[in-house]
């Protein structure tokens, strides 16, 4: 009898413990706005990261993606998973027509093809255009802002190299914050 009791006992509080495991972080974050500003750190930066030195060309288009993004009124965040994209995609150039080198009919800083209903050629090189139907793609990735950053740009872009955006995170939260509010 003892021996029931006392495997009761322990069922009920691993079940209270459990369901406070579970219920935690799902309470804790109930009470925050789906839509709070979150400060842009690199703190869940996966794997190894990249950086390249920007020429005038890249700076300029960082700036154009970030102009876009305040636009759009989405937060830094978004920015930082546009610029990280940009910067694997093209390394941040706009890219035109590149001949048998060129990945299908990709174009621009994001590589958006106009096969795939990204827009026309000259939409899809004009850097706020390629952003926008970038953000645009983002915004409807359910939880964008709280997942990984390479795992939003994937599913916007559906890269053949999907795990490739994370190593350019550090380098755009570095540009994001550097830029944001100039």
């Amino acid at each position: 009898m003892n021996t029931i009791l006392r495997k009761s006992i322990l069922g009920i509080a691993g079940l209270a413990f459990t369901g406070g495991v579970f219920a935690g972080p799902i309470a804790a974050h109930a009470d925050t706005p789906a839509h709070a500003a979150k400060p842009v750190t690199a703190a869940t930066v996966q794997g190894e990261q990249s950086s390249i030195s920007l020429n005038d060309e890249q700076t300029a288009n960082v700036k154009a993606i970030i102009a876009a993004t305040k636009k759009a009124g989405l937060p830094e965040r978004a920015a930082v998973i546009s610029i990280a994209t940009s910067l694997q995609e093209s390394k941040l150039e706009n890219l035109g027509h590149l001949g048998d080198r060129n990945d299908h009919d990709s174009l621009g800083l994001f590589q958006q093809r106009p096969s795939s209903g990204w827009g026309t050629p000259e939409q899809i090189t004009d850097p706020e255009y390629s952003t926008l139907a970038f953000l645009k793609g983002l915004k409807q990735v359910d939880g964008w802002q709280d997942m990984p950053l390479t795992d939003a740009a994937q599913t916007v872009q559906v890269s053949a190299y999907p795990d490739a955006y994370a190593q350019w995170e550090k380098q755009a939260t570095d540009l994001v914050a550097q830029h944001w509010t100039k």
